[in-house]
C-alpha cells in the first residue's frame, strides 16, 4: 500500500506499526519534523515537486487513489464539508479517488475560499471526530541575524506591494519590521499563511487595494501557525483559501504588480545556486513553492524575490560558512542560479540578475562572514570562477 501525505504534525500509526515496510510505503510531498525523522530511518520518501503542480500530477500522472482521507469541518447548511485551512490539491484528489472519507471536527477554523469544500454528494464515508484544536507551528522570536536580514529586505518593500512570505524566522522577522516601517496598503498572495502576516493584518497594514487578483482579499492555499492565527481566519471574509495551482503557478502570481517573494535557504554557492531542502543526501523539507514564487515575482511588474540565509552555522562546535564554492555533495538545487534575484545575509544584499560568473562570485563572497571571505576568494580564483586579473 502506498500512502501520500504532506507535513506530518504527529506520529503516523502505520509507520509505527510497520517498521519493516512489509505492508505500507510512505511518501511525502513536503517534510515536517516527523517525516524527516522517518526518512532518516528509511521509512519515508520524498516526492520531488513544485507544490503548485501537484493538482496536475494527480490529474495526469498518478493512478486514481483507492482511498482519500482528509479532515474537514462538519457539513454546512449548503451541504459542503469545509476544507478549513488546507485547500492545496484536495479537490484534484477528490475528483479521481475511488473512495472519499472525511473526518469532521468543529475544532478546525472555517475558511472561506475558492473550491474550499467537498459537497456531501462527493463523500462516501464520514468519521465523527473530536473538537480538538488544529496543530500549531511554533514561532520562535527572531534573532539578531534574522532582524539584520529583515532590515535589508524591508527597505525594498514599497507601499502597495503584494507579499509572499515563506516559513521560518527570517521571513517572519520581515513582517515584524514592516510593522515599524510605515509601509501601507500591502496585499497578500501567498502559499502559506503565517503568523507574521496575521500581525500585519491586525495592525491595519494590509488592504489588498492594489491587487489585480482578488483585491481586498488575503489569498493563501493553507494556513499553519498559532491558535491566534486560526481564530483570526475563522469565518473571516477578508481571507480566501484557494487551490495551490491558483496561488503558486507563476503565470497567476505575476498578474499582481510589485510582488515581493521572501524565502529561506540553507546554502548558496558562488554562482548563486540556492539549496533549500537537503543536507547532502539527507532530505530536510521540500522545494515547496520557492522556485515558483521566485519566478512569479520576477515576472511581476516591479516585482522582487529575496532568498535569505544566515552567513554561518555551527556544527559540533565548529562554525561553517553557508556561502560556499561548491554546494555540499548531494545537495539539491532548489532555485537555479539563473532564477535567483536578490541574495541576502546579515552582511548585505546583492542582485545577481545580469551578472557574469566572476561578478556573481565576488557578489556572493561579499555576503559571507568576514572570516571566510579571503578563503572563498582564493578558491574562486583557483577554480577559474574569478580570473586572476579580475579586480
Amino acid at each position: 500500500m502506498k500512502i501520500r501525505s504532506c507535513i506530518s504534525t504527529r506520529p503516523r500509526a502505520v509507520l509505527e506499526a510497520d517498521a519493516q515496510r512489509e505492508h505500507f510505503h510512505w511518501y511525502s510531498w513536503h517534510f515536517g519534523g516527523y517525516d524527516r525523522k522517518m526518512h532518516d530511518a528509511r521509512l519515508c520518501h520524498y516526492i520531488p515537486c513544485n507544490l503548485g503542480e501537484i493538482p496536475d500530477y494527480y490529474r495526469r500522472f498518478i493512478d486514481p487513489p483507492d482511498l482519500f482521507v482528509l479532515k474537514t469541518r462538519d457539513v454546512d447548511a449548503n451541504g459542503y464539508f469545509n476544507l478549513s485551512a488546507s485547500n492545496l490539491w484536495h479537490r484534484a484528489i477528490a475528483e479521481r479517488a475511488k473512495i472519499v472519507v472525511v473526518e469532521v471536527s468543529d475544532g478546525l477554523p472555517y475558511l472561506h475560499g475558492v473550491e474550499n469544500g467537498l459537497h456531501s454528494s462527493e463523500v462516501d464515508y464520514v468519521i465523527e471526530s473530536d473538537s480538538g484544536l488544529p496543530p500549531e507551528l511554533p514561532n520562535p522570536l527572531p534573532c539578531g541575524t534574522d532582524r539584520a536580514v529583515a532590515r535589508l529586505i524591508t527597505a525594498e518593500v514599497e507601499d502597495g506591494a503584494c507579499l509572499q512570505v515563506g516559513i521560518g524566522g527570517m521571513p517572519n522577522a520581515v513582517c515584524s519590521l514592516l510593522l515599524e516601517s510605515g509601509v501601507r496598503n500591502l496585499g497578500v498572495h501567498t502559499e502559506m499563511l503565517t503568523d507574521g502576516i496575521i500581525d500585519l493584518y491586525k495592525a491595519g497594514f494590509i488592504s489588498g487595494a492594489h491587487k489585480a487578483l482578488d483585491p481586498g482579499k488575503i489569498v493563501c492555499s493553507f494556513a499553519f501557525g498559532s491558535q491566534e492565527l486560526y481564530r483570526t481566519i475563522d469565518r473571516n471574509v477578508d481571507f480566501l483559501a484557494c487551490p495551490v495551482e491558483y496561488t503558486n503557478l507563476p503565470h497567476m502570481i505575476m498578474q499582481n504588480e510589485r510582488v515581493v517573494s521572501i524565502n529561506n535557504t540553507t546554502q548558496m554557492d558562488l554562482q548563486g545556486q540556492a539549496s533549500s531542502e537537503s543536507s547532502g543526501h539527507r532530505h530536510i523539507s521540500g522545494t515547496g513553492g520557492q522556485l515558483q514564487f521566485v519566478r512569479g515575482a520576477y515576472a511581476s511588474r516591479g516585482g522582487k524575490s529575496f532568498i535569505c540565509l544566515s552567513s554561518t552555522y555551527e556544527r559540533h562546535g565548529v562554525r561553517k560558512s553557508r556561502i560556499v564554492l561548491d554546494l555540499t555533495p548531494g545537495n539539491v538545487v532548489t532555485t537555479p542560479r539563473s532564477d535567483v534575484m536578490y541574495g541576502v545575509t546579515e552582511f548585505g544584499m546583492v542582485n545577481l540578475k545580469g551578472k557574469s560568473v566572476p561578478e556573481r562570485a565576488k557578489a556572493m563572497i561579499s555576503l559571507a562572514h568576514a572570516d571566510f571571505r579571503d578563503g572563498l576568494d582564493r578558491e574562486a580564483r583557483e577554480h577559474g570562477l574569478i580570473p586572476r586579473s579580475f579586480a
